[in-house]
């Protein structure tokens, strides 16, 4: 590309000239002169196809800046942005339960949540302390957590699969000084009562207690309808920068790591999604996403909470009711993850796909091959596909379209959004500098790792990072952009094409992404080390043709043959989540390890659960059947053809 300088000067001063409101033929004229006379007409052309998409990209990061500083100049916060929307609409529906047909105005979701402020306030509560959340998603959940947090107090949302060593290591890590569960979840609760401290305060949401509830716990109803639903004054000292709550992800530290959700933070994400992809006020959106999640209690509730939306709940999706919960509630927005709409092509044809209203779906990992298919089936005029971590400063947002993008950067003015793909040795994940001590930017095709440079003080880039200060420092590095600079590193790989349009390509690092969820390799080959006796264990994902995201796949040292898949299975049920159980299985005698001794995946990773590629044993597991079955090429063909449910 020729002339740069020329191009950010030329393009700037289109820019200047129209917020000024001088006609388009005047700002356009004087960025064409200025740029002609630089002779860049290969940048030419990607202005003359980009201009559109930047111009409305900018308009969205600026109208949320300036929302983000005004409620933080007024000291605001999401319970007082919430109590904004209940006084314009204290009638209108906020939260459907599909499950149940329960309908709360946010009204009652208002009185609900002052219950709970009071109630904890009433117990000593102050603001700072940590409650866990443990319940399945429906309304009380959000009632929960925005209670807790219009008494200062931060929620600690953990994920309903979590058993045993994993849940009681999250409990511990949050600080937590009470726990509210669901009374579905009160035998998983029961499991790890030895190793919850006696001081920890337990509630179980519910009018009864249910079959094997610890005695000491407290049923929460019975004390919500005794407490006052006034609502209380914002703690003092609460703004936009304060913690909200955690949510915990699975990463390269091995067991989940609470990453901190503030006010802003929560804003910020909702915001955009409203704002990028048109949401309007009267949108009923249609929310199956788990709500100790971003996707599912921030992108997607967080449209009631600060925009007043109707969101319409449902616990666990499903495919067979989606379309008809969307025409029974009159849905406008629906969201997803790529595997619910692989899930919904799957389905037979009915009635109520020609039926309901959706025209915007909102989501992440929808893989190209189908995209076109699901919109054109199911008549969803807008795919809103986006890309972003819940703890990450460099989210991107698919504003027009693009089949299989999701997201972009400007190649107009990329210093706007300062995000960047970086070189790096894809074995290993190690960033790539050059002389000077700076990392390589990726040019247009090559794949590189997406880092956001930090800056603390924007609440736009900044990094807030997670309960453990050694996890928050491995996302962070130095001297990226320019010498003695922060960013955060994604941990994922993308490649961006020549318009500025990104592709996500793969999860780097020592995760992968399974039916939705990021699973740690660290922990699950943790779990099955210590199950085994600490044998050497590699865990890793694999590609699995038509399928999204990477299955489990765990190479296990075995040189004597005695090891029983069915054994280890029956184990694995108890102490990992669904999601997080290896789909396959290879036993062999020996695994490759560096000088070190860290065993080596690449080699494993590149064979996968091919029979052709090795001579050790291999499993797959059946999920209908319940068990392993040993994995030779007809089984091989089976899966790939997707005859077998994964």
């Amino acid at each position: 590309m020729r002339a740069p300088g020329a191009s950010w000067v030329s393009v700037a001063s289109l820019v200047l000239l129209w917020l000024l409101g001088l006609p388009w033929t005047w700002s356009a004229a004087a960025a064409l002169g200025v740029y002609v006379g630089g002779g860049g007409w290969r940048f030419l052309r990607i202005v003359c196809k980009t201009a559109r998409r930047d111009l409305f990209g900018l308009s969205v990061l600026i109208r949320v800046r300036l929302e983000l500083r005004r409620h933080r100049r007024a000291c605001h916060t999401v319970p007082r942005i919430f109590q904004a929307v209940v006084q314009r609409q204290p009638e209108r529906p906020a939260l459907v339960d599909a499950a149940s047909g329960a309908c709360w105005t946010f009204a009652q979701l208002d009185a609900y949540s002052n219950a709970v402020a009071n109630l904890f306030r009433q117990l000593g509560f102050v603001p700072g302390d940590v409650v866990a959340i443990f319940l399945e998603g429906r309304p009380e959940f959000v009632g929960l957590w925005l209670g807790l947090a219009k008494a200062g107090v931060e929620a600690a949302l953990l994920n309903v699969n979590l058993r045993r060593e994993p849940l009681a290591f999250c409990l511990g890590t949050s600080g937590a000084k009470a726990l509210v569960f669901g009374e579905e979840l009160a035998a998983a609760v029961a499991e790890v009562s030895a190793q919850l401290g006696k001081s920890l305060l337990k509630f179980c949401s519910g009018d009864v207690a249910p079959e094997g509830v610890l005695p000491d716990t407290q049923l929460l109803e019975p004390l919500l309808r005794e407490a006052s639903t006034a609502p209380l004054a914002q703690p003092p000292g609460k703004g936009m920068d304060d913690r909200l709550f955690y949510i915990y992800t699975s990463g390269t530290t091995g067991l989940p790591k609470a990453a901190i959700i503030v006010h802003s933070r929560f804003y910020r994400m909702a915001a955009f999604s409203h704002h990028a992809y048109s949401m309007r006020a009267a949108d009923v959106l249609y929310d199956c996403l788990p709500l100790y999640h971003s996707a599912g209690n921030i992108i997607g509730v967080g449209q009631c909470l600060l925009y007043g939306l109707t969101v319409v709940l449902r616990k666990k999706f499903s495919a067979s009711r989606f379309w008809d919960d969307c025409v029974q509630y009159d849905c406008t927005v629906v969201q997803y993850i790529g595997e619910i709409c692989r899930y919904l092509l799957r389905q037979p044809v009915r009635e109520a796909e020609a039926r309901h209203r959706v025209r915007l779906a909102v989501g992440n990992g929808l893989r190209p091959a189908i995209w076109e298919e699901f919109a054109q089936r199911f008549g969803v005029r807008q795919i809103g596909e986006f890309y972003g971590a819940t703890e990450c400063n460099c989210s991107i947002a698919n504003m027009d379209g693009k089949v299989g993008s999701c997201g972009f950067n400007s190649r107009i003015l990329p210093h706007v959004y300062p995000i960047r793909l970086v070189k790096v040795n894809e074995d290993t994940m190690e960033l790539l500098r050059d002389a000077q001590g700076l990392c390589i930017p990726c040019q247009a095709g090559e794949p590189g790792l997406l880092v956001g440079q930090i800056n603390q003080q924007d609440p736009l880039r900044r990094f807030d990072g997670y309960i453990s200060e050694s996890a928050t420092s491995k996302k962070i590095t130095h001297s990226v952009f320019q010498k003695g600079d922060s960013a955060y590193l994604s941990g994922d790989v993308l490649v961006m094409d020549e318009l500025g349009y990104m592709y996500f390509r793969d999860r780097g690092g020592d995760t992968f992404r399974w039916r939705g969820e990021n699973v740690s390799t660290t922990e699950v080959e943790g779990v099955l080390s210590r199950l085994l006796g600490q044998t050497d264990v590699a865990v890793y994902g694999v590609a699995v043709p038509g399928v999204e995201g990477k299955a489990g796949m765990a190479a296990i040292v075995d040189p004597h043959g005695q090891l029983s898949p069915n054994a280890l299975y029956q184990e694995l049920q108890k102490v990992l989540a669904p999601y997080a159980r290896p789909i396959f299985l290879r036993l062999l005698p020996q695994v490759d390890t560096t000088g070190t001794f860290k065993i080596q995946k690449t080699r494993l990773q590149r064979e996968g659960f091919d029979p052709r590629q090795t001579s050790d044993r291999l499993f797959f597991l059946d999920l209908k059947q319940g068990h392993y079955l040993p994995l030779d090429q007809g089984v091989y063909t089976h899966i790939c053809s997707g005859a077998f449910a994964l």
